[in-house]
């Protein structure tokens, strides 16, 4: 008769074999393996990533050569697989029940097949090279568009099991980093596409580039009161499809430096614009639905200082309820997360832009016939393989706000007083000479 201290680890080993059992068959049905060589990764965790800036993205396009873009190519060959073995390292610290997860164990396998593929591409020497290797990021940027809600999905679910801080620094590494890859991914696609242009060459029949204030997907002149004007029309659009075409919607009044311009990547400065506005404006129709007269104005003010463009959206939509504040930049935490959850499910896809968010997908983006073929959408993004619809919430605009924010080193952040509105406050910087603002050494160095 054993003791009872040798029979608690006799059942334990028991069922443990269980476990491991049911693993085992799930693993040759076809599933993920139980483990990898890490001699591999090891080698590329111990490489640092190279964070480049606005300024630094422009200087291959300016004056594109072959030799230049060659040259963009080789970094980015170099950079994905880095940066993707860093984010393979940190979720290998999390705890075990996390990784097994189904939604994070889809994100992790995903990463290790593009870090896989992407670590194999010899250094590319001709143009030939080149668009071969564009072919293979345009098909990994596609498969990747399931990362954010499945992540999301993920945390939500194994909330109880880590500290609300860790998850947050997690997911903001995470999407800070799946942020930078689709940048300069995204960027060398674009310089690829003008190197093909007509009017490229030096005897082209177009003597210039109609879309000159772009290089790559960086906007030059990106001017503050322009992009505020389009997001805030496509945001009352979008509040129509939600509330109603009959619902009363509030003027946008906007005011300051209307002619601040600075460089920028248009897609990121849209979307975190556009959720603002979006926000503003619901909570406006919303509050005034139950009250006479016009709805209350949103006030927008651009103010441009020597290092920085600050923008501030200013709304009286009876600001943030004092149960949600605290989780306000949370994906995770939050008296709603259950119902993120359940809307979650029903967005297969994400590229997080706000030309995604639409009732139905349209042909409008000009989705690539072939799904090798990289010359993409015009909207420099791959927003048009992706649709939700507007009335859709999901909990994750303002932190993913946030995210895109903080990336070129702005910073974004939110004033509620309850039963008034909410003044937001989006600072970016000017000159485009910050580095990108990513973790670049996987947490489990530091170990």
């Amino acid at each position: 008769m054993l003791p009872p201290v040798a029979r608690r680890i006799q059942t334990t080993i028991r069922l443990k074999d269980c476990y491991l059992c049911r693993q085992e068959i799930r693993w040759a049905s076809g599933g993920a393996p139980p483990w990898r060589p890490a001699a591999i990764l090891d080698e590329w965790v111990q490489r640092e990533a190279r964070p480049i800036s606005l300024r630094q993205l422009t200087f291959f396009g300016r004056t594109l050569t072959e030799y230049r873009l060659l040259s963009s190519a080789n970094y980015v060959r170099t950079e994905l697989p880095t940066r993707l073995a860093h984010r393979l390292r940190d979720m290998q610290t999390l705890p075990y029940v996390v990784v097994t997860n189904p939604h994070m164990s889809h994100v992790y396998e995903l990463y290790y097949k593009a870090f896989e593929t992407l670590r194999r591409v010899r250094e590319i020497k001709t143009v030939d090279d080149n668009d071969r290797y564009c072919n293979i990021i345009t098909e990994t940027l596609q498969e990747h568009l399931t990362v954010i809600p499945k992540l999301t999905m993920g945390i939500i679910e194994c909330q109880s099991l880590m500290k609300p801080e860790e998850t947050n620094r997690f997911m903001n590494t995470l999407l800070r980093s799946r942020i930078s890859r689709r940048v300069i991914a995204e960027q060398h696609l674009a310089l690829t596409e003008t190197f093909h242009s007509p009017w490229h060459f030096p005897d082209a029949k177009q003597p210039q580039d109609p879309s000159s204030d772009f290089v790559g997907d960086v906007f030059l002149k990106c001017n503050a009161k322009e992009v505020v004007e389009e997001c805030s029309q496509r945001a009352r659009t979008l509040a129509r499809e939600a509330f109603g075409s009959a619902c009363r919607m509030p003027e946008v009044n906007l005011q300051g430096h209307l002619n601040a311009t600075f460089p920028y990547i248009l897609s990121h400065l849209q979307y975190i614009v556009g959720e603002l506005l979006r926000n503003s404006i619901e909570a406006v129709v919303e509050r005034w639905r139950h009250l006479p007269g016009h709805p209350a104005p949103v006030d927008v003010l651009i103010c441009e200082a020597p290092q920085h463009v600050i923008i501030r959206i200013s709304d009286q939509g009876g600001g943030i309820p004092k149960d949600i504040l605290p989780s306000l930049w949370s994906f995770g935490k939050g008296p709603r997360s259950h119902i993120h959850l359940e809307n979650l499910v029903r967005v297969p896809k994400m590229a997080a832009t706000m030309q995604e968010l639409r009732a139905f997908p349209t042909s409008a983006g000009g989705i690539a016939a072939d799904a090798n073929d990289w010359r993409r959408p015009v909207d420099g993004s791959l927003s048009s393989l992706t649709y939700r619809p507007p009335d859709l919430r999901l909990g994750m605009g303002l932190p993913m706000s946030r995210v895109y924010a903080e990336y070129w080193a702005g910073s974004l952040e939110l004033h509620s007083l309850e039963g008034y509105g909410v003044d937001a406050f989006l600072t970016i910087s000017k000159l485009g000479n910050k580095n990108e603002q990513l973790s670049t050494r996987a947490s489990m160095d530091a170990v």
